[in-house]
C-alpha cells in the first residue's frame, strides 16, 4: 500500500479525532483496537483514554499483552471489570452472544465516558461489516463510534497504519477473538470451558504456533492451525494429546480445514440456507 495513501488516511483519522476532542477507546488487545488506541494517544494525548474490559473471556496472555503495550507507549490506560459471565443471556450462548457481551462492555464504559465528556470508540473496520458480528449492532444501539468505518479503513489499511506508526509487532499480529468464540452456539459458556480453551491455546503458543484456535466440542478439542503448521503439530502429537487430556479433553483433533477466523459461524449459514431465510449481516 502506497505511503501517500496511508498518510492521507492517517490524516483523515487525525481530523476525526480532533473534531471529537475526547475519546474512550475500547482496547481488547487485537490489531484494530490497538492501532486505534495508538492513534488516539498520538493525536489527543491524555484526552484519549484506552480501557480494557477484564473478564474470563479475555485470556491472560492477551491482558498481559495489552498491559505491556500500554506501558511501553505510555498510554492513558484503565482496566474495568465486566460481569457478562453472570448474565444468563450470555451464558446460554445464542448467536447473539456477542451483542450481549458488547452491551455489558458499553454499559461499563458509558459512565467513564460521561465523566470525561468523551465519545466511546471501537476498532471495527469496514471489512468487519460483511461478517456476522452482532456486536456491531450493540455499538449502534449504544451510540459508540467506529472511526475506521467512518473513514473507510479496512484491515489491510489498519495494518499499514500500524507499520507507519512504527508498531511492527502489532502490524504482524494474528487476528484474535474472545475465548467465548471457541464454544459452539447453544453450548453454555462457563469459566471451566473458557479456561480449558485458554490453557490449551497458551500451550500451543509456547510451542511456536502463533495462529491457533481450540474449538471446544465437549470431550473433543478441535485444533485449527494454518496448514503449513500441520507437520510441526504432528511431530509433537503426543505432547499435545497429553496436555489436552490433562485439561479434560478425551480426544484431540487437527482440523484439516486449517485456521479460520469465525469458523463457528458456518453453522449459522447452513441453518439459514436450510430454512431459506438468509439474514443480512451488518
Amino acid at each position: 500500500m502506497s505511503t501517500s495513501l496511508v498518510d492521507a488516511k492517517i490524516g483523515e483519522l487525525g481530523s476525526w479525532f480532533k473534531e471529537v476532542g475526547r475519546v474512550v477507546v475500547a482496547l481488547s488487545g487485537g490489531v484494530d483496537s490497538t492501532v486505534l488506541a495508538a492513534l488516539g494517544h498520538q493525536i489527543l494525548g491524555d484526552d484519549s483514554l484506552a480501557v480494557t474490559a477484564v473478564s474470563p473471556s479475555l485470556s491472560y496472555e492477551a491482558l498481559e499483552g495489552v498491559r505491556g503495550f500500554a506501558g511501553q507507549y505510555s498510554l492513558n490506560y484503565l482496566e474495568v471489570l465486566t460481569d457478562e459471565i453472570d448474565d444468563p443471556d450470555y451464558v446460554r450462548n445464542a448467536p447473539n452472544r456477542c451483542y450481549v457481551c458488547k452491551s455489558h462492555l458499553f454499559e461499563r464504559l458509558a459512565p467513564v465516558a460521561r465523566e470525561r465528556n468523551a465519545t466511546v470508540v471501537v476498532g471495527t473496520n469496514v471489512d468487519d461489516l460483511g461478517d456476522f458480528r452482532p456486536g456491531i449492532q450493540a455499538a449502534k444501539d449504544y451510540h459508540v463510534a467506529s472511526p475506521f468505518v467512518l473513514c473507510g479503513v479496512g484491515k489491510a489499511m489498519v495494518r499499514s497504519i500500524a507499520h507507519a506508526l512504527g508498531l511492527e509487532v502489532v502490524a504482524e499480529k494474528p487476528a484474535s477473538a474472545c475465548l467465548a468464540s471457541r464454544i459452539p452456539y447453544g453450548v453454555p459458556v462457563t469459566i471451566q470451558r473458557l479456561s480449558a480453551v485458554e490453557r490449551l491455546e497458551s500451550f500451543l503458543h509456547r510451542m511456536g504456533h502463533q495462529e491457533v484456535r481450540v474449538r471446544h466440542h465437549g470431550d473433543i478439542a478441535r485444533i485449527e492451525l494454518p496448514p503449513e503448521d500441520f507437520q510441526v503439530a504432528l511431530a509433537n502429537r503426543e505432547r499435545i494429546v497429553s496436555e489436552a487430556e490433562r485439561l479434560g479433553f478425551l480426544y484431540s483433533t487437527l482440523d484439516l480445514g486449517g485456521f479460520r477466523s469465525g469458523s463457528m459461524n458456518r453453522v449459522l449459514g447452513r441453518k439459514s440456507s436450510d430454512e431459506g431465510d438468509r439474514q443480512t449481516l451488518v
